[in-house]
């Protein structure tokens, strides 16, 4: 039994810091887990050489600054972590090891507004499936990571806002797959999981406070404080979408009226352009178009971003973060839509916020979602499962299997 204060528990705890530096990164050199973890060089390499011996991390040889240095990674075959993203119109997987390496990854046309049960049925047969081609047994799960797209109530872990999916009115995500599959399930909505994706994976990298802009159906924002996703205590921080720019507007699904969301997502641009160029517009196809020159779909892409710009604005003026993302089809539009965002943030944000922004499209395209839900288990799993090889008389704690 471990004393608190112990050399034991010391030594655990330093174990631990280790294992978390490495498994939030992916991969770190000695020198890197050093900085990250306050450890003197010495006593990272002796816990790397243990971590070592017991299977737990893997060391590559590599080069930082011009010299030679070593790369730690969890080990391959120290678990596999998936993850799953419920869009409007798709089903994604991906699964991951704990070394940030995708592994295997599908998406699906589905309609997840139409039926909850079909959504999870087709959820479970495919992370069946990509688990069996990577030859990699079952037990090895570690946990699942659901993206939504909806706010997450957080005290009772069901869809804060029934307009967005109905069909889903009462169920409680995370239950209902970890129930089918056998595992830990963390769920989060689509735009928490972007921009985890992002600061992980993509355009976010080495950022600690960003915001990630998603429009689709709906518009959401990611936001990330000191490396680490803000949901507010009632989960529903990031919606930006209901910031309200015309009061006199249209009335939005929330009840209110010229919410920014009226104003920017699909259901509300594509009915502008639709007269001209067809009922089965889309805004991938809107972007493709303003992208070729199309006069009127760069305008409506053009006023997109400026109203975007607005609400971006506001985020700088309370938040101040360091960079935003834009994720969805919008972002493929490039300057096209955030030229006139800048434009909005300048004449609309404090100057001193404006200057320290910066502005880019997400780097993960439709994947930033599903890239997030891994790194949400890779944020959320303990490490005390990966230590018992390393501690002398820890036996690893038994994970769940799938049923």
């Amino acid at each position: 039994m471990e004393t608190p204060g112990s050399q034991t528990s010391l030594h655990r705890a330093n174990l631990e810091r280790v294992v978390r530096a490495v498994r939030m990164a992916g991969s770190l050199t000695q020198a890197e887990i050093a900085r990250a973890t306050g450890l003197s060089a010495a006593t990272v390499s002796n816990i790397v050489r243990e971590l070592k011996d017991g299977g737990t991390v893997e060391v590559t040889p590599t080069s930082a600054g011009g010299r030679r240095a070593r790369s730690v990674s969890l080990s391959g075959d120290a678990g596999i972590v998936i993850g799953v993203d419920f869009g409007h119109t798709h089903l994604r997987v991906a699964v991951g090891n704990l070394a940030h390496q995708v592994l295997a990854e599908e998406s699906e046309p589905l309609d997840v507004d139409a039926s909850a049960a079909e959504g999870f049925d087709r959820a479970e047969r495919l992370v069946t499936r990509l688990i069996a081609s990577t030859g990699i047994g079952r037990d090895k799960v570690v946990g699942v990571g659901l993206g939504v797209p909806g706010p997450i109530d957080l005290s009772s872990g069901t869809l804060g806002s029934t307009s967005i999916l109905p069909g889903w009115s009462g169920i409680n995500p995370a239950e209902e797959l970890s129930g089918r599959l056998g595992v830990p399930v963390h769920v989060d909505n689509d735009a928490n999981l972007g921009a985890l994706g992002e600061l992980v994976w993509g355009s976010g990298r080495g950022v600690k406070d960003l915001a990630y802009i998603k429009v689709a159906s709906g518009v959401g924002a990611g936001l990330v404080i000191d490396g680490r996703v803000y949901r507010g205590p009632g989960g529903t921080a990031g919606e930006i979408g209901h910031i309200t720019l015309d009061e006199s507007g249209p009335v939005c699904r929330c009840g209110n009226r010229g919410c920014l969301e009226t104003f920017t997502a699909a259901r509300y641009v594509l009915p502008l352009l639709q007269p001209s160029h067809g009922p089965d517009l889309t805004m991938e196809r809107v972007v493709q178009l303003a992208r070729e020159g199309d006069p009127g779909c760069r305008r409506v892409v053009a006023d997109v971003g400026r109203h975007i710009g607005s609400g971006v604005a506001n985020l700088c003026n309370l938040l101040n973060p360091s960079r935003v993302v834009l994720g969805g089809d919008l972002a493929e539009a490039g300057e096209l839509v955030l030229g006139p965002i800048r434009d909005s943030v300048s004449r609309y944000s404090i100057p001193s916020a404006a200057r320290q922004l910066s502005l880019a499209p997400g780097a993960l395209g439709q994947r930033a979602e599903v890239l997030g839900a891994l790194a949400l288990v890779l944020s959320e799993m303990g490490d005390s499962t990966l230590l018992g090889s390393a501690l002398p008389g820890v036996a690893p704690t038994a994970q769940p299997a799938f049923t």
